[in-house]
C-alpha cells in the first residue's frame, strides 16, 4: 500500500519498478550461481585418505582427487632420465590400513622420499591406480615440543 505524501501524490515504489528490481535480482543471482557452478565443477577435487579412496573406487573412478598417505619404503621406483615415478601409498593409523599404487609424472618436491607423508593429486583409474600429476609433501614435525620427541 502506498503512503500519500503531503501534496497528495502516492509515494513508494510502483509496480513497474518493483518488477524491474525483482527481474534484475533474479537474473543477477542466476548468472552468479551459473558462474560458480561452472568454475567449481571442473576444478573440484575430492580429498580422501587411501582407504577411503579405495572403498569408494567405483564412484571415484575417472574423477580428479587428492589422496593422502605415506610412501611405502622400498616401493619408490624412478625411471632414469625421465620424470616418471611409481610408488605405493599406504594409509596411516587411525585410518584402516590400505595401499594404493601411484604413477606420477612430474618434478617431485624435495622432501619426496620413501616413508614421506604425501598428498598425490590425479585421476583414479578403474584399476585402483592413481595417475598423479602433482605431489605435495607434508613438512617434517620440526615444531613438535621437546617432550614428544
Amino acid at each position: 500500500m502506498a503512503v500519500k505524501a503531503a501534496d497528495g501524490r502516492a509515494s513508494g515504489v510502483s509496480r513497474k519498478t518493483a518488477w524491474r528490481i525483482l527481474i534484475t535480482v533474479v537474473v543477477s543471482g542466476s548468472a552468479i550461481s551459473g558462474l560458480l557452478w561452472a568454475s567449481l565443477g571442473e576444478g573440484a577435487e575430492y580429498y580422501k585418505h587411501v582407504d577411503e579412496a579405495l572403498s569408494s573406487q567405483a564412484r571415484l573412478a575417472g574423477k580428479r582427487l587428492r589422496v593422502h598417505g605415506t610412501v611405502v619404503p622400498a616401493s619408490l621406483v624412478h625411471q632414469a632420465g625421465t620424470l616418471d615415478y611409481h610408488f605405493v601409498m599406504e594409509s596411516k593409523p587411525p585410518q584402516q590400513h590400505a595401499t594404493m599404487a601411484v604413477d606420477f609424472h612430474g618434478i617431485p618436491p624435495d622432501l619426496f622420499k620413501p616413508g614421506a607423508e604425501v598428498i598425490a593429486a590425479g585421476v583414479l583409474g578403474k584399476d585402483g591406480m592413481l595417475r598423479s600429476d602433482r605431489i605435495e609433501t607434508k613438512c617434517p614435525s620440526k615444531y613438535e615440543s621437546q617432550a614428544t620427541k
